[in-house]
């Protein structure tokens, strides 16, 4: 790995630092979704990157550890994503659209959802990543939780518990999801996401929608 410059004495700056953490939960991502997390080991990180395993140790302790970490990443993103989006509302139904149309940009990406769904299918035979990803996938929608919550205060939802009924609005916004992300692109006549977007939040409103 190229640290380029250096401290004297060779400590790495804090900018270099960053990156060399960048790269190892890059390389870490990587390898998690070629070959799932219980398949994967600091080692074979170690050696996709090109870095010795004492230099991954010292920053993760574990695996556990790096898969945090991997994963505290992308959830800051998802939700600096949800909340900017969420930011460009003409009024809290508006950010609620923003937030979810956004979610469904993200969340519909192969690259993006090649290792959650891995992650999804071991977490289904393992209780303790089952309870590890229920946490993530909380704190990551969040945003969206909220912006429902404000919805709701304007008299733009119905009133009940914004966590349900954000949940009832991601069950739709999955089904978008799995219709693109399975696609065969080389076919060139797929839904359009934005069509498929537009016909669930549709039925939302019509659903849930309060009127105000």
């Amino acid at each position: 790995m190229d640290t380029g410059d250096r401290k004297p004495g060779g400590r790495p700056t804090r900018e270099q630092a960053a990156a060399i953490d960048a790269r190892i939960l890059d390389g870490a991502r990587s390898v998690f979704c070629r070959k799932g997390v219980a398949n994967s080991s600091v080692e074979e990180i170690a050696l996709d990157l090109g870095v010795s395993k004492h230099t991954l140790y010292r920053r993760y302790p574990n695996k556990a550890a790096l898969l945090d970490a991997v994963v505290a990443r992308d959830i800051e993103r998802f939700r600096q994503a949800l909340t900017a989006a969420a930011g460009g509302g003409a009024g809290p139904l508006d950010a609620l659209r923003r937030a979810a149309l956004r979610y469904v940009e993200v969340g519909s990406s192969r690259a993006y959802a090649a290792f959650y769904l891995s992650v999804s299918a071991e977490a289904a035979v393992s209780p303790t990543l089952r309870s590890r990803l229920a946490e993530w996938s909380g704190r990551a929608l969040e945003p969206l939780v909220e912006a429902v919550a404000a919805a709701q205060a304007a008299g733009s939802l119905r009133p009940g518990d914004p966590a349900a009924v954000g949940g009832i609005l991601l069950d739709l916004l999955e089904g978008v999801n799995n219709r693109v992300r399975l696609h065969d692109d080389a076919a060139g006549d797929g839904p359009s996401p934005l069509g498929l977007f537009e016909a669930r939040w549709a039925v939302f409103i019509a659903a849930l929608g309060g009127g105000g």
